[in-house]
């Protein structure tokens, strides 16, 4: 992401166009977008700032933040629920839809992950820590 203009950039560019030069040749004259040059100009003249807003973060996740009793006590009632059961217990008894990444994310959030089990683990590579005893030739 790309970080915001400084302030004293806004604040010249306003300064400009406030007497009567057009946005759009503020925008060309300071070096910026003619877009970013109407939005500062018209968020100045609504509310009187010239601030920087908050970029990126979360903006979504107090929707399933407001299901996080229901969730947790789902998983700990039943510890091997996958994240379609979860949906689908959110749907029917909440009317609530999340996808199955969002499930995903808010389990990864409350650091509870699933580890698979040594049973269903991949083969590893082939490790010889000592010479296979069958196969050894022994001096005659």
């Amino acid at each position: 992401m790309t970080k915001s203009l400084s302030e004293d950039l806004r604040s010249r560019m306003i300064a400009a166009v406030d007497p009567g030069l057009s946005r759009r040749a503020a925008a060309e004259r300071f070096g910026v977008g003619t877009a970013s040059a109407i939005r500062w100009v018209r968020e100045w003249r609504d509310t009187g700032s010239i601030c920087v807003k908050p970029q990126g973060g979360d903006r979504r996740s107090r929707r399933i933040e407001a299901y996080r009793e229901v969730i947790l006590a789902a998983v700990e009632q039943q510890v091997d629920i996958t994240l379609v059961e979860i949906t689908d217990m959110l749907r029917a008894d909440h009317g609530a839809s999340f996808s199955a990444s969002t499930i995903w994310r808010f389990l990864d959030r409350h650091a509870m992950t699933f580890k698979k089990n040594g049973a269903r683990e991949r083969a590893g590579a082939a490790r010889r820590c000592r010479a296979a005893s069958g196969l050894v030739r022994r001096p005659a």
